[in-house]
């Protein structure tokens, strides 16, 4: 009975060292997505796949605007932000390119398409910092990082 007593405590001790370290090997990875990267987001709404990528890369569909802790709240006053949360939340923005144009998508929410998709939009203008006029077109803006998109309505 002794000796299994002690496999019992050196198999608990070998998990807490092995729970140990791989906190430990967590932490030393670097820091998580931060604001200003881009990534590729689909799936269902309540499992979401989160795949970070270049803001250049077509599949991006959202950047990153500002990580907050957990339980925060993305920043008021503009439109409202996407949110990713896993041990932080990633308030995010669509990836809207100038020129571009972007359409529904039942997987990713929003994908780049044709400029000729029907129910698709156009982003006439990307402006960084004070709030754009877009007229006649639709002004998309968000407070944090300060920018507007002017998006027009494709055909259909």
């Amino acid at each position: 009975m002794r000796k299994i007593g002690w496999v019992v405590v050196a198999v608990a001790v070998v998990a807490v060292g092995y729970y140990s370290l791989m906190m430990m090997a967590g932490e030393d990875r670097g820091p998580g997505p931060q604001p200003g990267e881009c990534a590729h987001i689909e799936g269902r709404p309540e499992a979401p796949q989160y795949r970070t990528t270049s803001c250049a890369d077509d599949q991006a569909n959202v950047k990153v605007a500002k990580v907050v802790d957990a339980d925060a709240e993305c920043p008021q006053g503009g439109a409202p932000y996407t949110k990713y949360t896993s041990s932080h939340t990633l308030c995010l923005i669509p990836n809207f390119v100038e020129g571009n144009c972007y359409g529904r998508d039942k997987q990713a929410g929003l994908r780049k398409v044709d400029c000729t998709t029907a129910q698709s939009v156009r982003v006439v203008k990307v402006a960084h910092g004070t709030p754009a006029t877009c007229e006649p077109d639709r002004a998309v803006a968000y407070p944090e990082p300060s920018v507007t998109f002017c998006l027009a309505k494709n055909g259909g």
